[in-house]
C-alpha cells in the first residue's frame, strides 16, 4: 500500500460520494488509506463528513486516525461522539499517553467522566496517573504500556507472560527485567529469550547495562538521550528507581518538532505555540505582550534619539546611517542567540566549554564587524562623505556588532541557569533591545569623535 496524494479533484469526487452515502465504493478506497492520509484528510472536510468516514473505518484503524489528529482536529473529531463512545470506542485501545495528551486538551469534567466511563479500569488509572505531570517531562511524554518480567522467572513462565502482557502494547522493542520491588535492573531481547532454554531463568541471561531516565527529567534532556545512543524505546522509572513506563522514538519526535515549532514562534514574536486555529482572542494574547515590548522599546530608541539631539543638529549625516546601525545590532544579535539556543537546545554547550563558545562568537563579530567597517568605509570613499563621519560611523557598527554579538550569546546562557526557556533571548526581545542599545552606543561615539 503506497501513500496516496490528496489533489483538489480527488478531495471533490471522495465528497461527493460521502454525500450520496455511497459505501460500496468508499469503503474500498479507504481501505488503501494510511491512518495519516485519513487524517489529513479530516483537515479538508466537514465534521459531518469526518463522521460519516469514521463509520466505515474498521475500529482499530478508526483509533488509529484519532492518534494521527492535530490536537485542534482531535477535539473537534471526537465533539461528535458521546463520553461513552469516546472511552470504549477510543479510549480503550489507544497507548495511555495519547490518551493523556487529549484529556489535557478537554475540558477537566469531561474528561473525569470519560475516565470513570472507560470499562478498562486499569487502563484508566494508567491514564490518569500521567495527567499529574507536565507534558515537558518525561512523566508526561512516557506511556504506560510495556513489557516486564522478573529477574527471578524462567524463561517459560516470560513467554507465557510476554504473551498476557503483549495484547496491550502495539509495538514490542524491549522486555524491561524488573526485581522484587518493581525496580528496573536490565532487559533481555526477544531473540534471547527464544533462543534459551525453557529452564533457565532471566537472571542468567539478562543485560544489566541499561540506559533510562527519571519521570522529572525534561523532554529537551530525553530526547538527547534517545539522540545520542540511537534507542527506540527508552524506560522511565520513579524516583525509587521503580520501573513506571517507556518513551519511543516516535513520541519524542512529537515533541521534539512541538518544541520547534514554539521556538520558530518566539522568533517571531508569538508565545503559546498557536496556529491559524486558534481563536482570535488566544492569538492576539500571544502576540500583543511581544508587540508591546516592541512599542516601549521604539519610545525608548526614540528618548535615546531626543538626548542627543544637539548632536544631531551639528552632524546630520549620523542621522542617516540609524537604520543601518539598528538594522546591523538587529541582525548580529539574532544571529548569535540562534545559535547559543540551538546548543543549549540539542546539549552540544555544557559548563566546560561556554567561554570557549563565547570566545569564539566574539572572533566571528570582529572579523565580521571589521569587513562590514571597511566596506561602510569604502562606500563612504566612492560617495563623497566626510571621511571624519565615516571613520566615526564605521567605528560604532565595528562596536554595535560586537556588543550585539556579546548579548545575543550571554543573554540566552543566563536564561538557561535561570530555568528560563533561552527561546525568549531571540527575535523581538534580543532586537529591541540591541536597537536600544546599539542607537546608545552609536551615538555616544558620534559624541566623543565629533565634538
Amino acid at each position: 500500500m503506497s501513500a496516496i496524494e490528496i489533489t483538489k479533484e480527488f478531495l471533490e469526487e471522495l465528497v461527493d460520494l460521502i454525500q450520496e452515502q455511497n459505501q460500496e465504493e468508499l469503503i474500498p478506497i479507504l481501505e488503501k488509506f494510511y491512518p495519516a492520509d485519513i487524517a489529513e484528510l479530516f483537515d479538508d472536510i466537514e465534521l459531518e463528513e469526518a463522521l460519516y468516514i469514521a463509520s466505515l473505518l474498521e475500529p482499530q484503524k478508526k483509533v488509529d486516525v484519532l492518534t494521527e489528529l492535530e490536537s485542534d482536529t482531535k477535539l473537534q473529531f471526537l465533539s461528535g461522539y458521546t463520553n461513552d463512545e469516546i472511552a470504549n470506542d477510543f479510549f480503550a485501545y489507544i497507548d495511555s499517553d495519547d490518551a493523556a495528551d487529549i484529556l489535557n486538551s478537554m475540558d477537566t469534567t469531561q474528561g473525569k467522566e470519560i475516565l470513570r466511563t472507560l470499562e478498562d479500569k486499569e487502563h484508566s488509572k494508567n491514564i490518569a496517573s500521567l495527567l499529574k505531570f507536565a507534558d515537558n517531562v518525561a512523566g508526561g511524554l512516557m506511556a504506560k504500556e510495556l513489557i516486564k518480567v522478573k529477574l527471578h522467572w524462567t524463561v517459560k513462565q516470560c513467554t507465557d507472560e510476554i504473551r498476557l502482557q503483549a495484547e496491550d502494547v502495539s509495538k514490542i522493542y524491549t522486555v524491561y527485567v524488573v526485581d522484587d520491588y518493581d525496580e528496573l535492573v536490565g532487559w533481555v531481547s526477544l531473540k534471547t529469550i527464544l533462543l534459551a532454554k525453557e529452564k533457565m531463568t532471566v537472571d542468567e541471561i539478562y543485560n544489566d547495562n541499561i540506559i533510562y531516565e527519571y519521570t522529572y527529567t525534561s523532554g529537551e534532556e530525553v530526547a538527547a538521550t534517545i539522540q545520542k545512543y540511537n534507542l527506540v524505546a527508552l524506560p522511565i522509572v520513579d524516583a525509587f528507581n521503580r520501573l513506571v513506563g517507556r518513551i519511543t522514538f516516535d513520541d519524542i519526535i512529537d515533541f521534539v518538532k512541538d518544541e520547534a515549532d514554539k521556538d520558530y514562534q518566539m522568533l517571531s514574536g508569538i508565545s503559546g505555540g498557536k496556529d491559524t486555529s486558534d481563536t482570535v482572542i488566544s492569538n492576539t494574547r500571544a502576540r500583543l505582550p511581544w508587540l508591546v515590548v516592541g512599542l516601549a522599546g521604539g519610545i525608548a530608541s526614540s528618548l535615546v534619539i531626543g538626548g542627543f539631539e544637539q548632536e544631531l543638529a551639528k552632524n546630520v549625516q549620523l542621522a542617516l546611517f540609524m537604520p543601518l546601525i539598528m538594522a546591523m545590532a538587529g541582525n548580529v544579535g539574532v544571529q548569535s542567540s540562534s545559535i547559543m539556543v540551538q546548543g543549549l537546545a540539542n546539549n552540544s554547550i555544557t559548563n566546560s566549554d561556554v567561554w570557549a563558545k563565547l570566545g569564539k562568537e566574539l572572533a566571528i563579530a570582529v572579523i565580521n564587524g571589521l569587513v562590514c567597517s571597511g566596506l561602510l568605509m569604502g562606500y563612504g570613499f566612492i560617495s563623497g562623505n566626510h571621511l571624519d563621519i565615516m571613520m566615526t560611523v564605521s567605528l560604532a557598527l565595528l562596536s554595535v556588532i560586537l556588543m550585539a554579538a556579546i548579548i545575543g550569546t550571554v543573554v540566552p546562557l543566563a536564561l538557561d541557569r535561570l530555568k528560563i526557556d533561552p527561546a525568549l533571548a531571540t527575535g523581538p526581545f534580543i532586537t529591541t533591545s540591541n536597537d536600544l542599545l546599539g542607537l546608545f552606543l552609536y551615538f555616544m561615539i558620534g559624541n566623543l569623535f565629533l565634538t
